[in-house]
């Protein structure tokens, strides 16, 4: 059986998956179409069923057991996305299903996990000593182990959504999507370029790591899966230390460029896709959105870049905003030595004010910092309108005698 699946295949995945997942629309953005110069679309698979993609995959391969095995339940692991569209899957079929779970896993996927009828099993730092006590109870149990994404079924079942880009989009030239484990792009670019050729056509696929997880690069160097040193990232969905081996074999044969994005520029996806297009995306679900405003897609007729989820605890939100804003020269924490004498909080008040900017918080102190007893530290943060308003207000307040420091994000 060939490593990349037929266009047949996914044809059919689709039909058998029509009942469980939902065509989830495709919307032009203004924003990202101006940033790279060419018409931009959105594929908002974040309004899928459990808020991502994953219900594809999970869906398709359950879909495949056997009595027996459906009889004996089903065991996974997953920081959240791929838990609930097991978890889901399973209810749908009746299929007992036990999902081992990161500690730090976000409360909401936790709760929808929970909410769908799996047994969640907290344990782990992290979502590799997950998959690993998974392994160990599939093991102990005779549970049939749904691997998130390094198995052929989820393959096909994840490429269903290539089938639903080129239906909604068939002129589009360039598709732009996050790589964790490698199972979307490696479905997605193997049923894109089968239906695009069956047309007469080309379509480019462009993956995108998070720098702090970026496992392929070197893959693609070694000419196999290698593991790598993760660093912490905002993208959870995507930290994945090694590819898998069966989404590697077709990354490597169809996907025409893999790229990687920082967490600031996450943030500022994020938060370009909050103010631009009321559209909520996870940090891992941005990363196409993140590659494009970073300059690392090169405009060439229609791109499409999936926003492959939507599950983001609201206290990330919150501190990813914050960080995008920041990451945008539009949020300033400064602190200014200021003599203890009346007068001084109001009077750096008011050229922060003449300066067009807003004082978003601030804090008064004696204490620390190495003062000395008759100076004070005023620390605070200040809203502008980007990088140029920024030095500006610091300019405003140094030609007044102050000195503004300012405190990294």
């Amino acid at each position: 059986m060939s490593a990349v699946p037929s266009l047949t295949e996914f044809e059919s995945a689709a039909q058998g998956l029509a009942e469980v997942i939902m065509h989830t629309p495709t919307l032009p953005s203004r924003a990202l179409t101006d940033v790279l110069g060419s018409l931009v679309l959105l594929k908002m698979e974040n309004l899928q069923r459990t808020g991502s993609f994953k219900i594809r995959g999970a869906a398709y391969r359950l879909s495949r057991l056997s009595p027996e095995e459906r009889a004996r339940g089903v065991v996974a692991a997953s920081a959240g996305n791929h838990a609930q569209g097991v978890a889901l899957a399973a209810q749908a079929l009746g299929i007992p299903a036990t999902i081992f779970m990161p500690l730090g896993v976000p409360v909401p996927k936790l709760l929808a996990t929970r909410g769908y009828g799996a047994e969640v099993v907290l344990e782990g730092e992290t979502v590799a000593t997950s998959l690993r006590l998974a392994a160990e109870f599939s093991e102990r149990t005779g549970a049939v182990l749904i691997h998130p994404f390094d198995h052929r079924d989820v393959v096909i079942g994840q490429g269903t959504l290539g089938l639903e880009l080129l239906d909604d989009a068939p002129d589009v030239d360039t598709i732009v999507l996050g790589i964790g484990g490698g199972g979307l792009i490696a479905g997605v670019a193997a049923a894109a370029k089968a239906r695009a050729a069956q047309r007469g056509r080309t379509v480019r696929i462009i993956g995108v790591q998070a720098e702090n997880a970026a496992a392929v690069p070197p893959s693609l160097d070694a000419g196999h899966p290698v593991d790598i040193e993760t660093r912490p990232t905002i993208a959870d969905g995507i930290l994945v230390a090694r590819p898998g081996a069966i989404p590697f074999e077709i990354i490597r044969d169809l996907v025409d460029e893999v790229v990687t994005v920082s967490d600031d520029d996450l943030a500022r996806a994020i938060l370009i896709l909050l103010e631009q297009t009321r559209v909520v995306a996870e940090p891992a679900g941005a990363a196409g959105v993140a590659a494009i405003l970073a300059g690392k897609v090169r405009g060439s007729g229609t791109t499409m870049a999936v926003l492959s989820g939507g599950n983001i605890d609201p206290l990330l939100l919150q501190r990813v905003v914050s960080h995008g804003l920041a990451a945008s020269g539009r949020y300033l924490t400064i602190r200014i030595p200021l003599p203890d004498r009346p007068g001084q909080l109001a009077r750096v008040s008011e050229l922060i004010a003449e300066a067009g900017a807003n004082v978003i918080e601030a804090m008064h102190t004696r204490h620390g910092h190495g003062l000395q007893i008759n100076d004070v530290i005023l620390e605070l943060s200040v809203e502008t309108r980007g990088p140029e308003h920024s030095e500006f207000t610091l300019d405003t307040l140094r030609t007044a005698g102050f000195t503004p420091i300012v405190v990294p994000d």
